[in-house]
């Protein structure tokens, strides 16, 4: 759906875009075009509010439906027209590994982020991080960004996910029934929420590890008050991990 035309800036005055903009209806064309660029999409959204509004309405919002289209159809079948978090968010997390290069998540790990090309979520995969009690939830989770190689924290893995409607699922009730405690300094890195440490909470399967082909005590993940998933993990090796694929 197009939204209805908007012309003036709603920057500032100073702002060189003051003289009216192309209408909202060009520049969806324009990027449909374009295939939803997201790189594009970002530029577009610092030049100011107006084209940053514009971007985070409907730009982000395509971009999302044209790379996961099944994934963001049932993100919103539950009657909802927006996700929790918002459109870029939810783009930047299907196309940017957060790494850990703060200090503040994961220990002394330092990766920076990156973007990755294109990623696999799977909602059977994120079957395997959600406790017996807990399994009606939807989540989905990718696929572990490889990071080899790294002396002694040995091959890592990230990963990231979204839950469909995080904020009545039962997870997030047992995290506030069980009093976890928010991290007093680090924010998702997609949302810019505060992050609860899941590991802390005692809520991390066995099954989580197996679903990875990761060593059983190396998983920890964070979810955010959005619902936005990420987490690390230290990968087995090959051989090892298509054993634990089998006896799963």
């Amino acid at each position: 759906m197009i939204i209805t035309k908007q012309y003036r800036c709603v920057h500032s005055s100073s702002c060189q875009c003051t003289k009216g903009h192309l209408s909202e209806d060009v520049i969806f064309l324009v990027f449909q075009q374009l295939n939803w660029n997201p790189k594009l999409i970002a530029a577009l959204s610092c030049v100011c509010k107006w084209f940053d509004d514009l971007a985070k309405r409907v730009l982000w919002k395509e971009f999302c439906k044209t790379r996961a289209r099944k994934m963001m159809l049932d993100l919103q079948s539950c009657g909802s027209h927006s996700v929790d978090g918002n459109w870029r968010a939810l783009g930047k997390l299907l196309i940017y590994c957060s790494g850990c290069s703060g200090g503040r998540l994961f220990n002394s790990i330092q990766i920076p982020g990156h973007f990755v090309y294109r990623t696999r979520f799977s909602r059977t995969t994120g079957k395997s991080f959600l406790l017996p009690q807990c399994r009606t939830d939807v989540l989905y989770v990718s696929d572990p960004c490889e990071h080899l190689d790294q002396g002694d924290d040995g091959d890592v893995g990230f990963f990231r996910g979204v839950f469909k409607s995080f904020m009545v699922s039962k997870v997030r009730r047992m995290l506030i029934d069980r009093g976890a405690q928010l991290h007093p300094t680090a924010v998702c890195p997609y949302c810019k929420a505060k992050l609860w440490n899941m590991l802390q909470a005692n809520m991390v399967p066995l099954t989580a590890s197996c679903k990875l082909g990761a060593y059983e005590d190396s998983v920890e993940y964070y979810v955010c008050l959005n619902g936005h998933m990420l987490g690390i993990c230290t990968l087995l090796p090959l051989s090892d991990s298509e054993e634990a694929s089998e006896s799963e």
